[in-house]
């Protein structure tokens, strides 16, 4: 009898109506910045925004119901409910809890929330692995959701032009298979770097006052008021080129391959300008490199997700390759692994 694994069995996403153009937003801010600009800094030429009373969790609801909608399983099946965000509906209680009504999923699911970003997808892949191959679950449905709009000033130019809305629903269920087909894992936290990406009010740490809603102008031209989303760019990418190399190399040496080994690469999403620098310090070739934000701008820990669909709906995946997974960011966290489909 061949050994129980883990495997990606489907992968379903979910973006908002509204679509905010790069032509749309150089006339919102105006000053020295035009549609040709933005996509040339950040590779993205559009995002999608969730209407003001659209969550998170009504995306990855979407997703979720879309996948189950293509037989992937039923509501029933379901053993395990994770939901990655950090876009809450509530403080409490937990949105997966919330969810798993609204789903129709079993009583007998369990259920949670985890509040990592831009790695997430991979954390979320390493929890659902454990989780199956302890005998805990057979089902785990993995769901993404991130609304980062809501956390943005409208006047902060360079975070609107990076992050868009967005939400996933990723089935991982238990298999027969004598090989490996998600893992190993390389899992990485330097906590130092929290400051350089953040909402430094409205938690229990620095909760909600009139003044934390006082907006200024800070670097660039930017404003925001300390409930709004703080992002030191230049920091966040010096610690990409640093910790994303060396996540790649000890996770190949954990497989005993090499880069020639790996037949495709997933990035979280971050930027164009940001991928390109990774690409060409991992000397990986452009045909195995995936860069897929264009039409969704950065959607956090839905990035990885909504690549790997099109990825595989394209042909660019195939079944049995290799495929690399590398998130990274807010925290300072990063995750990377090797995963391959089955069929």
């Amino acid at each position: 009898m061949k050994p129980v694994r883990s495997a990606i069995k489907a992968i379903a996403s979910d973006l908002p109506d509204r679509e905010l153009t790069n032509d749309q937003l150089a006339q919102e801010l105006g000053g020295d910045w035009d549609a040709a600009k933005i996509l040339e800094k950040t590779g993205i030429a559009s995002r999608r925004i969730v209407a003001p009373d659209e969550c998170a969790s009504d995306l990855a609801v979407r997703a979720a119901r879309k996948l189950f909608a293509a037989g992937a399983c039923a509501p029933a099946d379901v053993d395990f409910l994770l939901f990655c965000t950090q876009s809450p509906d509530f403080f409490l209680p937990t949105t997966a809890c919330t969810m798993q009504s609204r789903l129709g999923l079993s009583t007998r699911c369990g259920a949670l929330d985890f509040n990592q970003g831009c790695s997430g997808f991979v954390y979320g892949l390493a929890l659902a692995k454990s989780l199956i191959e302890a005998g805990t679950a057979a089902n785990v449905l993995l769901l993404t959701g991130e609304t980062y709009s809501k956390h943005i000033n409208l006047r902060d130019r360079s975070a609107r032009a990076i992050f868009g809305d967005g939400a996933t629903a990723t089935l991982v269920s238990a298999v027969e298979s004598d090989e490996e087909l998600i893992g190993p894992f390389v899992l990485g936290t330097d906590g130092r770097g929290g400051k350089q990406l953040i909402v430094p009010a409205g938690g229990m740490r620095n909760r909600h006052t009139p003044e934390t809603g006082i907006e200024k102008e800070a670097e660039g031209g930017n404003w925001r008021s300390l409930e709004n989303l703080y992002m030191n760019g230049p920091e966040i990418f010096n610690f990409t080129l640093q910790a994303v190399p060396s996540a790649v190399q000890q996770l190949l040496q954990k497989c005993g391959q090499t880069m020639d080994h790996v037949d495709y690469f997933v990035f979280h999403q971050a930027n164009r300008f940001m991928l390109d620098r990774l690409r060409a310090k991992l000397r990986i070739p452009a045909d195995k490199f995936c860069l897929h934000m264009e039409s969704y701008g950065n959607t956090v820990s839905s990035t990885i997700p909504i690549a790997l669909e099109h990825a595989r709906a394209e042909g660019k995946i195939l079944p049995g390759q290799k495929v690399m997974l590398v998130g990274f960011g807010v925290g300072y966290s990063w995750a990377a692994c090797m995963i391959r489909f089955a069929t």
